[in-house]
């Protein structure tokens, strides 16, 4: 299988990348230099400039293109944050719309973002869209790449959640502070924070992509949403540190503004509907088991 990849220098990307390659896929990845090695075509995203020929042929498209959201959002940030989703993923589109022989599947990432702050509400790929930046970039994300259904083409969009993993992502940001014994709530710790180990999400892509019946929104979530403060709770017990510091929501706001309210602080509990309906088997639902496999 001939798999074509956007973002693949990304944590996900390349973790993704390697995976795939193991399992006997050939992937060529596509990279803004002009000097290109044998699995690498160039694309020049600003000016977007390319060779049809290197795009014709192959059996998937999988954008993971995308500004790091993690941080302060000003308005340059969320400028950036907007154009490497929508602008890029368009920019695809009408590459894709273009080929003599396009690829049956464009998988292209999404968030579980896009439900915005829910509290307990429990949320499948039917669930309507929430409010707020977040929630409007996961929908303009998707709506772009939905284009190519009317190309005969699957399009898949992956609302990924927190993926827990020792090599990259939200974890390794965490540890730091619990490692030092002043990790804690955030906030009242009751929000919702629906997760994923890196192991699930690489084998659920290729999942989805065996499984042609899977198309539009697929959510990229264990079985298992827990609440902050039980998160925080478990990933103390496995570093074997206390969890007596909670960080209040007003710093979280104050140092982080529209991030820390619509990533940290959002409650969102979402279920892997479509995946369990399909027949995907989780390799990790239980967050300690899951926490102590990767991080020791």
């Amino acid at each position: 299988m001939k798999i074509l990849i956007t973002g693949s220098s990304g944590f996900i990307g390349s973790n993704l990348t390697d995976y795939l390659k193991k399992q006997g896929c050939q992937i060529i990845k596509v990279v803004r230099k002009k000097n290109t090695n044998a699995d690498e075509v160039s694309w020049n995203i600003e000016t977007n400039e390319y060779l049809t020929k290197h795009f014709e042929g192959f059996d998937v498209f999988i954008n993971l293109s995308g500004e790091n959201i993690f941080g302060y959002w000003t308005k340059e940030k969320k400028k950036r944050i907007v154009e490497s989703r929508i602008r890029t993923t368009k920019l695809l589109t009408d590459i894709i719309s273009k080929l003599d022989s396009p690829p049956h599947t464009f998988i292209s990432a999404s968030a579980i973002g896009y439900y915005g702050n829910r509290g307990n509400e429990i949320l499948n790929e039917n669930s309507n869209k929430g409010t707020g930046f977040f929630p409007d970039l996961a929908h303009n994300w998707e709506h772009t790449a939905n284009i190519l259904n009317s190309k005969n083409v699957r399009v898949v969009n992956l609302r990924i959640g927190l993926v827990l993993s020792e090599k990259g992502g939200a974890l390794t940001k965490m540890l730091t502070p619990f490692r030092m014994g002043v990790g804690g709530n955030i906030g009242d710790g009751e929000m919702y924070w629906s997760w994923i180990s890196l192991q699930d999400l690489l084998s659920a892509v290729l999942f989805i992509i065996k499984n042609n019946k899977i198309k539009g929104p697929v959510n990229i979530v264990s079985t298992n949403s827990l609440k902050n403060k039980e998160f925080t709770k478990i990933l103390g017990k496995v570093l074997s540190r206390p969890t007596l510091l909670p960080v209040p929501s007003f710093f979280i706001k104050t140092l982080l503004g529209e991030f820390g309210r619509e990533a940290l602080l959002a409650s969102t509990r979402v279920v892997p509907e479509k995946l369990l309906n399909s027949g995907y088997e989780f390799t990790h639902t239980d967050l300690q088991s899951t926490l102590y496999e990767i991080l020791n």
